[in-house]
């Protein structure tokens, strides 16, 4: 049994956000990557997991890519006040074909969800950097829509 409903849990709550894209995988990645770039995220850590699982137990999936985005000043703010944020570190942004041409991107806050979990204080210090961290999301998500 789950100590909290789901269901209870919007999507803001946890700083969802979806964007649908129309264009091939490979620019919608490095279209992605570009926007988080600009908004101030780096990208330290990127992989394919279908092309992993594809290789390794013939999952037959669709192109599906994670981008592991990460502000270093907002990462060493965060630890600063929670070293078990780091558990859910990096930021991923997540790339998926829902059909050919067409690219569905998906991120959430780990900084909200690492609230949620009880992993981050509930103080106006985190309130501030969840605040920070979901303007430059809020930028990048923006900026999506300039395909």
């Amino acid at each position: 049994m789950l100590p909290i409903d789901p269901s209870d849990i919007d999507a803001e709550d946890i700083g969802e956000k979806r964007a649908t894209l129309t264009m091939n995988h490979e620019d919608a990645i490095e279209h992605v990557r570009e926007v988080f770039t600009d908004a101030g995220f780096g990208v330290p850590v990127e992989f394919s997991p279908s092309e992993m699982l594809n290789e390794k137990v013939d999952a037959g999936r669709d192109p599906y890519y994670v981008l592991g985005a990460c502000n270093p000043a907002m990462a060493d703010r965060a630890l600063d006040m929670s070293m078990e944020l780091g558990g859910l570190m990096p930021c991923n942004v997540v790339v998926w074909e829902e059909e050919p041409g067409v690219q569905q991107v998906y991120h959430l806050s780990i900084m909200r969800a690492g609230r949620l979990l009880g992993v981050a204080p509930d103080s106006e210090e985190w309130s501030d950097l969840v605040s920070d961290t979901g303007e430059m999301v809020e930028e990048a998500f923006a900026n999506l829509d300039s395909a």
